[in-house]
């Protein structure tokens, strides 16, 4: 293995997206990728569908055996707003990239050019601002399914970076053993985990995943406020959004060290930037007597096939 370059700046991205409108959604975090690049950050990681945002609490009038056609109306403005990748949109957020000369991970609803399905996507952005990674959701959770489709492409890319393999898994898809398995298999040191969870079982979670696959942890997640939901729906959606807690989302972002420690303690209740300054060296080390898919591994008796796309 080549050496690694020492000493990586981490900024945590704890955003709260325009909701429902990409455009201002995209140069919020555009603005946000420059603050972060001008305070020293080397890779910069936004949450899970911080564009144009993760709808929490609504249905789309989803019931079993029918629809109305007020709840299309208001899918259509979720799926207008969702962004085609590569385009325009993308190419704004690579520049921004190469401006502060930083890799960026970054969590969006993905429009697919060929058909009518929307996904839910992570973009990795290498500091050229060349689009290096764009990773689709394998399985959305619950209701989400209503909005998302399974990923049909892009299972498990891998950025090579001075500092080492990094790639994502969104929100739930990190509670699957296979497709983290998948993910250390591939060496992946930076591990990449915006999501939309808070709670305390989730960070059992993410320490876990720590310790197990012996990687840095970046946990990111959105915070927003229900009175920051738009009106002029058509739908049930006042309704829903008006059963809504106060915060839907409210933080918790943390980066946690090979060994489950915190580098940074979560943080919660607004909207900031987090920054840790990290070893990548400590991967390698802490795999010394544990490493999940190399001296530790049992291939003859157990192993894992991918199926990749």
């Amino acid at each position: 293995m080549k050496d690694l370059q020492k000493n990586l700046r981490v900024a945590l991205v704890q955003a709260t997206p325009v909701l429902f409108n990409k455009d201002a959604t995209i140069a919020k975090v555009c603005g946000q990728i420059a603050e972060a690049g001008k305070n020293g950050a080397e890779l910069i990681v936004f949450p899970e569908s911080v564009i144009p945002c993760y709808p929490y609490g609504l249905t789309y009038g989803f019931t079993v055996g029918s629809r109305t056609e007020a709840c299309r109306d208001d899918w259509k403005i979720y799926y207008d707003n969702a962004v085609l990748c590569p385009s325009a949109d993308t190419d704004r957020i690579g520049r921004a990239a190469a401006e502060a000369h930083a890799y960026v991970s970054i969590g969006y609803t993905e429009r697919d050019y060929d058909n009518g399905s929307l996904y839910c996507s992570n973009m990795i952005f290498a500091p050229t601002g060349e689009l290096l990674c764009n990773h689709r959701k394998l399985k959305p959770t619950g209701a989400e399914r209503l909005i998302w489709s399974d990923a049909n492409r892009g299972y498990f890319p891998v950025a090579d970076t001075p500092w080492g393999k990094m790639g994502s898994l969104i929100c739930w898809e990190n509670y699957m053993p296979l497709a983290r398995a998948a993910l250390y298999s591939k060496g992946v040191s930076l591990y990449l985990c915006p999501n939309t969870n808070n709670n305390a079982e989730w960070h059992d979670t993410i320490r876990h995943i720590a310790i197990e696959g012996k990687c840095f942890v970046f946990h990111v997640n959105q915070y927003f406020t229900k009175d920051m939901y738009p009106t002029g729906y058509h739908g049930s959606a006042a309704e829903e959004m008006e059963r809504l807690p106060q915060a839907p989302c409210n933080g918790g972002s943390a980066v946690i060290d090979p060994y489950g420690h915190y580098v940074t303690e979560p943080v919660w209740n607004k909207e900031c930037l987090i920054y840790a300054d990290i070893n990548p060296d400590e991967a390698i080390r802490a795999r010394m007597e544990f490493d999940p898919c190399g001296h530790y591994a049992r291939p003859d008796v157990t192993e894992l096939i991918l199926h990749e796309k």
